[in-house]
């Protein structure tokens, strides 16, 4: 087991910085159906001084709160497929994992450039494809149970290596690959990124990548701003909903590449700013 990395002093952690990356993580969650990790990670490591590797586990610990806020606000409305869901969280709690256990050990420019290709890729198509708005469920036959099985493993990998919380892949591929409606695809990707983050935080503490206190406070500045977003998407325009979420792509995907430029030579060990708690 890896050792704890030292204890922050409270004047080491920028407080402020790390409530305001907390209040827009939770409304890019809220919003796009996505853990905040977008947000939370470069927020963390920008502004408050976080290590590459301790941000993004710090990241998944935050997603706790943000998500169950968050898909508090789809599930009062209907909007969470809890079939669809059970399934990917099933593969997503192997995902993630998986994705922890990489962390400790590699840096991963080339999944992540990878990745960005594949978040510009999705966008392309949810402007381009007409997919603003599915036209619902596709049956459950065994390859369909397959594909969430793999989309879930897929999503927790990144979650757990990437700590973010899914949703990024989760949500464009319910919407173009299975059908769901835009805003179904993103309350049913907050309820899989719950358990997700859950075990990523688990995963994370053992070996020491997460700052447990900063975490929280960053969740807790979330909830409420995850809960109103949740609200005003409800009622978005599906087409607008889409071009915003593929917005949110690029940004992801542009976010990506700067990291993996930069992730080459990054400290194993936080110096003076660990886990805080």
């Amino acid at each position: 087991m890896a050792p704890h990395p030292p204890t922050a002093r409270p004047g080491e952690v920028p407080w402020g910085r790390v409530v305001a990356a907390g209040l827009l993580a939770g409304f890019t969650s809220g919003l796009f159906g996505v853990g905040g990790g977008i947000v939370i990670v470069p927020a963390l490591a920008l502004l408050a001084g976080f290590p590459p590797k301790l941000a993004t586990g710090t990241s998944l610990t935050a997603i706790v709160p943000i998500s169950l806020a968050g898909a508090a606000g789809y599930a009062t409305a209907g909007e969470v497929d809890l079939g669809y869901g059970l399934l990917i969280a099933a593969g997503a709690l192997a995902g993630a994992v998986l994705g922890t256990r990489w962390l400790r050990t590699i840096s991963g420019p080339a999944l992540q450039l990878g990745f960005a290709a594949l978040m510009v890729a999705a966008a392309v198509r949810l402007v381009a494809g007409g997919e603003a708005d599915g036209a619902g469920h596709l049956d459950l036959d065994p390859g369909g149970v397959v594909a969430l099985l793999a989309l879930g493993l897929g999503a927790g990998v990144l979650a757990g290596l990437l700590g973010v919380g899914g949703g990024i892949v989760i949500v464009p591929a319910l919407t173009i690959a299975f059908g769901l409606p835009l805003v179904l695809a993103k309350g049913t990707s907050l309820a899989v990124i719950i358990p997700t983050a859950i075990v990523g935080t688990m995963r994370n503490r053992s070996s020491g990548l997460t700052a447990l206190r900063p975490g929280l406070v960053v969740g807790g500045a979330g909830v409420a701003t995850a809960l109103a977003a949740s609200q005003l998407s409800l009622d978005l325009d599906p087409d607008l909903s889409a071009a915003l979420f593929a917005g949110l792509l690029v940004v992801g995907a542009a976010r990506l590449v700067a990291t993996a430029r930069a992730d080459d030579g990054e400290p194993e060990t936080p110096a003076g700013l660990g886990s805080a708690d």
